[in-house]
């Protein structure tokens, strides 16, 4: 037996994260310090919608949204007091940040330079990943050539400026959330970093370009396939390897080496029997940490009541424990890596390969990641499509949701403060301090500064210098955000969703006969628009919703994300909609309802039933019921063909629809 003493050296433990970020500023920062005073060992923050849409907070569009899934950061005052008392030269911070990434890393290195810090020593990430955002995230800005010149610029500005910090982190995570196999995760994640690569070869000097390369990292997302998770990251490893030195002539060893980071995975989670969230999470994170060959260098575990609702410090102190036990209670740390020369591992990874390696060539010859986010995003819908049909006939068992559904009341789930919720006063707190500080700052001086961020976005040159310059004259969120638009224009994304039907059909015949039916009856096809109100961009739901009803023979209409109430009342006004379905995943439900409820009666659209799907809790179910939301749709929920029933019998409650 080894005792601590004579025992064999143990490996560094990987970075020890929470994902965190509410309400306000000051919160935020209070929740930080009694974290790292728990023994998490790095930041990483989440920011609001508005903030990273490129909105300030009392923009229309930010509406209900402030502070709800992350913290609202409209200013360099915003940025100082989120960081009060960290010392920034210190710290290991991870932004989950992209569109807006330029801008928020300005804010950051304004602060640290407030406090005294040399910048070079400034240690941490900004995701800054725009082709995932088009994918599965929503929460681009510009057109993906602009977004991935922003990318590029960033990573140029660090390689002479900030050398410790990671300027990109090429996120799978959402890829996954949105339904990829590993083999399209893995593909497009490392057709993400080519592209990044690609454009960054023309800023850097060769001499610099394989440290570069070294600075890339990603960010992965581990699900509950245990075995096939850990062999994935095994895949990563072998693949960015084979990239770096046979696309980039990469050389030294270290600069290949796949640097990632791990959010456990969170589609997962169930609102059912919520607890065994917790096995879940401790299973997906042994998955990126037992193989020390492939191991994560920053973990961050979500709550186990994320499904649930906005978790509680002690629920994210659960899950930093976890973390600890594994790192510091086992032996894992002290050993070889388990799986070498295992046959089982080695034969998984070469499968993994192998269609990562055909999925790659295949965007390749479309040209590149950005060319092909059209295909990606299609590919991704009907993946998830999948995934969804075979939990809904039970060829993929999930605990508590479709076996195994007898359970005794949690005393974890009930009594009051069992779910966090954010202080409804905060909004109108975060508003009132920007305000005072547009009206203390140098209105001149701001406005230079957003000319020379426009000519800096209009000629070519690195957006950075003048993004800081903005940072540091009182510029806020929005108007930087309003100053790229210009330059670059706007964009929507693709949503994935043909017109045309796809060949899957299990179990859609009653539901095809019911649809028929009613459409007989109202003399053409029953019209079905569907929304994403807001500005959260988890746009799976919708997507599968409007898919599914595509497949049971409705008339859908469905633009995307991001759209006003107004945008959406109007869409059922002018496609003569017989039902309104809205996807909404933010917790900007009420707000957002209350505006569309009263603009549906205004245009006399008050007979049209409207339909809402999200993470709602009861009591704010209880209260969309009773503005006349027609059905409240929860996680739980996940009986799709049920769903396209109860639209049925919305447009036509005769019998025939319940037939």
């Amino acid at each position: 037996m080894n005792d601590a003493a004579t025992g064999p050296a143990k490996d560094k433990p990987w970075l020890f994260r929470t994902y965190a970020g509410h309400s306000t500023a000051k919160a935020s920062n209070e929740l930080y310090r009694m974290n790292l005073s728990k023994g998490q060992t790095g930041l990483s923050v989440a920011f609001d919608l508005p903030t990273q849409t490129g909105y300030d907070s009392d923009h229309e569009l930010a509406r209900g949204e402030v502070g709800k899934v992350g913290v609202p950061v409209c200013h360099l005052g915003d940025m100082r007091m989120l960081f009060d008392q960290i010392p920034l030269e210190q710290m290991n911070t991870s932004m989950t940040i992209n569109a807006t990434a330029p801008w928020l890393l300005a804010l950051y290195i304004a602060a640290a330079q407030e406090q005294g810090a040399d910048v070079t020593k400034l240690n941490g990430t900004v995701q800054n990943d725009l082709i995932k955002e088009y994918l599965s995230r929503g929460t681009y800005i510009c057109p993906p050539e602009p977004s991935l010149r922003m990318i590029t610029d960033v990573a140029a500005y660090t390689r002479e400026h900030l050398p410790k910090w990671n300027p990109m982190n090429v996120c799978s995570y959402h890829l996954q959330e949105a339904g990829a196999t590993p083999q399209q995760e893995l593909a497009f994640a490392l057709a993400t970093a080519c592209a990044v690569l690609d454009d960054l070869k023309t800023k850097v000097p060769a001499e610099h370009f394989p440290v570069m390369v070294g600075r890339i990292s990603f960010f992965v997302n581990a699900g509950i396939r245990f075995v096939t998770e850990l062999c994935k990251m095994r895949a990563f490893v072998e693949l960015w390897d084979e990239i770096c030195r046979t696309r980039y002539g990469v050389e030294d060893a270290k600069y290949r080496r796949f640097r990632y980071g791990v959010q456990v995975n969170s589609l997962g989670l169930t609102e059912q029997q919520p607890e065994n969230n917790v096995y879940r999470i401790l299973i997906e994170a042994l998955a990126v940490t037992l193989s020390k060959n492939a191991r994560a260098r920053a973990l961050q575990l979500p709550a186990w009541n994320e499904a649930l609702g906005l978790p509680r410090p002690w629920d994210q102190q659960w899950s930093l424990r976890m973390q600890q036990i594994l790192a510091f209670e086992t032996d894992l740390l002290e050993y070889d890596d388990l799986f070498d020369n295992n046959p089982a591992v080695e034969r998984k990874v070469a499968q993994l390969v192998a269609g990562a390696r055909e999925e790659l060539a295949r965007i390749d010859d479309m040209g590149g990641a950005v060319k092909a986010i059209d295909y990606m995003k299609s590919r991704l819908v009907e993946s998830n499509a999948e995934r969804i049909a075979g939990i809904e006939s039970g060829a993929t068992v999930v605990v508590g949701v479709n076996k195994f559904t007898t359970t005794e009341p949690s005393p974890l789930t009930t009594g009051e403060g069992a779910i966090m919720v954010c202080d409804p006063a905060a909004e109108a707190d975060q508003i009132a301090r920007l305000d005072a500080w547009r009206a203390a700052r140098d209105a001149g001086a701001v406005h230079a500064a957003l000319d020379d961020l426009r000519a800096a976005a209009r000629s070519g040159v690195n957006v950075m210098p003048a993004s800081i310059a903005a940072a540091k004259a009182g510029a806020t969120t929005g108007e930087w955000g309003e100053t790229v638009r210009a330059a670059f224009g706007q964009y929507r994304a693709p949503t994935g969703v043909s017109r045309a039907m796809s060949n899957r059909t299990e179990g859609l015949d009653p539901v095809r006969d019911a649809v028929d039916a009613v459409s007989s009856k109202l003399g053409r096809r029953l019209k079905f628009v569907v929304g994403k109100p807001g500005l959260d961009g988890h746009s799976n739901g919708a997507e599968q919703i409007a898919a599914r009803a595509r497949d049971c023979g409705m008339d859908i209409h469905y633009e995307g994300i991001r759209l006003t109430p107004a945008e959406i009342v109007a869409a059922a006004r002018d496609e003569d909609a017989h039902v309104v379905g809205l996807s909404i995943l933010s917790g900007s439900h009420i707000p957002l309802m209350e505006e569309l409820m009263a603009l549906m009666q205004a245009e006399g659209l008050g007979h049209v039933p409207v339909i809402v799907g999200g993470i709602i809790p009861e009591d704010d179910a209880a209260r969309l019921r009773a503005m006349g939301i027609a059905q409240v749709y929860t996680p739980k929920d996940f009986q799709l063909n049920r769903i396209m029933m109860d639209i049925v019998a919305l447009v036509d409650p005769a019998p025939i629809a319940a037939e």
